[in-house]
């Protein structure tokens, strides 16, 4: 079987807490090829779910990615504890109100992955400082603080536009990724997919009640991956233009 294009990194936000743990790894026997964590303080966004103490007693379920996505209002007060956790990635929002640059040198100086995040209402324009500094790029296509949130088209067209911010980049630094994060399912991947998202983040709908969550992670996979096919036209002619 040919290997999918597109990445998957299960949100465990609307995962039974009691049982973390074990639908962390059911979540990877699934398919899951990352785990995505969300972390929020209740100030930058309007709910609070959990910390690095946490994220450090998951860590033994396995080696595969752990993606922390802080949505938390001093990203760099407590940068050391999830570095020291095991976030193989951090990725804070550009909205912050501090340095956003010595962040992003800490993680990477961690040998980590540097992420930042956009809220839908953001500009891409708003990344373009730090594009020298950065792994990934991801793309909101809900407001933060909340799962189970209808995914906003709209938001979705910064996707293409987002993989610029990778080109013309320093020889020596790695390629980055774009997430898409927010209300992506079975009716938004092919859209994900074609725009070139390399890796979705799939929450609410993998923990609703009697879902399959091995096929739903195949099956979205397969959509966003058919959908790269598709949108190939789309993507050169970016491009060129470009």
């Amino acid at each position: 079987m040919p290997r999918r294009r597109t990445l998957v990194s299960a949100s465990i936000l609307d995962a039974d807490l009691a049982n973390l743990a074990e639908n962390s790894r059911r979540a990877f026997r699934a398919g899951s090829d990352r785990l995505h964590l969300d972390v929020m303080d209740g100030h930058f966004v309007p709910n609070i779910t959990f910390g690095p103490t946490l994220i450090q007693h998951l860590r033994h379920i396995g080696k595969r990615p752990f993606d922390a996505h802080l949505m938390i209002s001093e990203p760099g007060r407590y940068l050391d504890k999830f570095i020291s956790a095991g976030c193989n990635s951090i990725t804070f929002h550009v909205e912050v109100e501090e340095p956003i640059e010595p962040t992003l040198l800490r993680i990477r100086k961690a040998g980590r992955q540097a992420g930042l995040a956009v809220k839908p209402g953001t500009p891409l324009s708003a990344l373009e400082p730090y594009r020298e500094l950065i792994d990934i790029v991801m793309v909101m296509t809900v407001e933060p603080g909340f799962g189970g949130q209808s995914f906003m088209f709209d938001a979705a067209r910064k996707i293409l536009p987002a993989h610029d911010l990778f080109r013309d980049r320093a020889p020596e630094l790695p390629g980055g990724q774009v997430h898409v994060d927010g209300g992506v399912n079975r009716k938004s991947a092919a859209l994900c997919g074609a725009l070139g998202a390399e890796v979705l983040v799939v929450g609410s709908t993998l923990w609703k009640k009697n879902v399959d969550m091995a096929r739903e992670i195949q099956l979205i996979k397969a959509l966003a991956d058919k959908g790269y096919e598709k949108g190939a036209p789309l993507r050169k002619g970016r491009a060129e233009a470009s």
